[in-house]
């Protein structure tokens, strides 16, 4: 929570005391101190009891009357206003402490998304941090009062694990916000599809930096955000202002499954616009499954059509060799056509588990 080897003392007086000592030195009562600064004596007798404060102006005539520099008056007051501001700030995160008990605070730990904490107070402050939010009603406020709808279209007060879920998403914006991005065209995201396709196809080693870099061309920004316990999410689909974000978790760790979810969103940037926000495999209110539905046949058609799905289905025997032949006459990967022949029961999930790829992005 602090600095190392920043000053933090326990206790911090207000600077009246050093006024009234400094009056009591030079044998200057509260009314000569006000007829010499030219200020109302209640206004100085308020002073001197510590209920008020010492204002630029006050500092000046004090600095012609003591003889000590208003800087020296103003930084006393500052230094005793930062101290009341931040014994305020204690009570808050004390207050905060069971709302951030409900953080998988040991995983994001454990993934650098928090600093390493060993009390529960810097863990909370970190957390509260981490949203960029002064309390933990501002996070109710945002994530399920939904009183910023601008920036957050959904409310995830219905969902199991608000916390978790919430975290995830502002991990992918911290994210996002780390990427430039040229300024959307949907002319220029229609464009990198193919592209896109081809990258999946081909599967090289560097994947998913070559598929940001074509989508940052378009405008739109895709992060990888892994999973955290109890939120589950194959990814997610919004808009930062006027840039649309991706947000893939790679969860299966399969590179179908991963394609796929990829489509899925790029439909819903390009079918949808900027209304919702689309969390997949979660379900929250006013879920569109129209939407959804949507968006999976926009997928499938541009992982694997429909006829080209039956047109495998109809060959027989279908071996190894054969979908392999098949990926390349579809521009697709094996482990597509594998993924789509599990998912419709056309084989078993022991079958063409070898040419379905891992997916390691963390």
């Amino acid at each position: 929570m602090l600095k190392q080897n920043e000053y933090n003392p326990k206790t911090v007086l207000h600077p009246y005391i050093t006024l009234s000592e400094k009056l009591e030195e030079l044998e200057i009562g509260p009314k000569e101190f006000a007829l010499r600064t030219d200020k109302p004596e209640k206004t100085i007798s308020a002073l001197l009891k510590g209920e008020s404060s010492i204002t630029p102006d006050m500092a000046v005539q004090f600095e012609n009357v003591l003889g000590i520099p208003a800087t020296f008056w103003l930084n006393k007051q500052r230094a005793y206003d930062e101290y009341i501001a931040r014994e305020k700030n204690k009570k808050i995160i004390k207050s905060a402490i069971p709302w951030a008990c409900k953080f998988p605070l040991t995983d994001m730990i454990k993934k650098e998304w928090l600093p390493t904490a060993k009390s529960i107070e810097e863990k909370t402050y970190s957390i509260l941090n981490f949203f960029g939010f002064s309390n933990h009603k501002a996070w109710k406020e945002y994530y399920c009062n939904q009183q910023l709808k601008v920036a957050f279209r959904i409310s995830l007060a219905h969902t199991k694990e608000p916390y978790a879920i919430s975290a995830w998403l502002r991990k992918g914006e911290m994210q996002a916000s780390e990427l430039n991005a040229g300024v959307y065209s949907e002319n220029k995201f229609k464009r990198s599809l193919p592209v896109i396709k081809e990258i999946m196809a081909k599967q090289p080693s560097s994947f998913f930096k070559d598929l940001q870099e074509v989508c940052l061309k378009a405008g739109v920004k895709v992060v990888h955000t892994p999973c955290l316990p109890k939120a589950p999410i194959n990814g997610a689909t919004r808009w930062l202002n006027d840039t649309p974000m991706i947000q893939l978790s790679g969860r299966y760790k399969r590179n179908d499954i991963f394609w796929f979810t990829f489509f899925h969103e790029a439909g819903h940037i390009l079918l949808h616009g900027k209304k919702d926000i689309f969390l997949e495999n979660i379900k929250y209110t006013k879920l569109d499954k129209q939407k959804e539905e949507e968006a999976n046949k926009f997928a499938a058609n541009w992982t694997l059509t429909d006829n080209q799905f039956q047109e495998i289905v109809n060959a027989d025997p279908l071996t190894v060799d054969l979908v392999k032949d098949f990926a390349k006459k579809f521009t697709t990967h094996p482990a597509i056509i594998i993924g789509r022949l599990q998912h419709e029961e056309a084989i078993s999930y022991s079958v063409g588990r070898e040419l379905i790829e891992p997916i390691e992005l963390s």
